[in-house]
């Protein structure tokens, strides 16, 4: 799933989130308006535990009817301080935001996907659009943050297979095989006796007045 749908989510044995806590979606309000305006835009904000920074490798979760989706990160900027950084911009999750098609998806985006480098992250900030008026609510959910370093499941091997022991270790065909030339040449010595022990019984079963399988009487008056 490189930025693209999958069945369900990645994550499995061998894998662990870093710790996090996401906010709820917040929609946007536009300024100067007494009641709450709908402009189709959300911000889901992520910070680490106790502002600890964070090198990010993959970003997992599940859709939730939002079109479009943009990233910012927040980084260490120059002299010290913290500047924030757009490192995904409107990535489409929906083909068409008036259909189902994508609506309730799960995405998997990697580093190299990014616009920036994803090293020393203190702070995430997911900015959601959803332009059709047909959804009423739109997030994404189960948002998971994975640290570099870390295999996929899909890629792990069984133990067992890394212990096979050599006695255990399938031998090699070529090696048990004999010499062809050898086996054709036997071949030929036995099927040539083969043929002389065939025409020793044919003549051991010729009588001495045996003639086509008859007597002949007059070789039978002469003895």
């Amino acid at each position: 799933m490189s930025g693209a749908a999958g069945p369900g989510p990645p994550a499995g044995p061998g894998r662990s989130p870093l710790p996090c806590a996401p906010r709820p979606a917040a929609p946007l309000q536009l300024a100067g308006g007494a009641e709450l305006a709908r402009p189709g835009v959300a911000v889901i904000d992520l910070r680490f535990p106790r502002g600890a920074a964070a090198d990010v490798q993959e970003i997992v979760f599940r859709n939730f009817y939002t079109a479009f989706l943009s990233v910012r990160v927040q980084r260490p900027g120059p002299g010290g301080s913290r500047r924030w950084v757009t490192c995904l911009r409107d990535l489409c999750l929906m083909p068409c935001p008036h259909t189902e098609e994508g609506s309730q998806d799960y995405f998997c985006l990697h580093r190299h996907q990014m616009l920036c480098d994803m090293d020393q992250v203190t702070a995430m900030r997911f900015i959601l659009r959803q332009p059709s008026p047909v959804w009423l609510h739109f997030t994404i959910e189960d948002l998971q943050i994975f640290p570099p370093g870390q295999k996929s499941p899909q890629k792990d091997f069984p133990s067992w297979l890394s212990q096979l022991t050599p006695p255990e270790q399938p031998a090699s065909l070529h090696e048990e095989l004999p010499d062809p030339e050898k086996v054709s040449t036997e071949v030929q010595q036995m099927w040539v006796l083969t043929e002389v022990i065939r025409a020793r019984q044919a003549a051991a079963r010729i009588g001495r007045f045996d003639v086509d399988g008859c007597y002949d009487v007059n070789l039978l008056s002469y003895t």
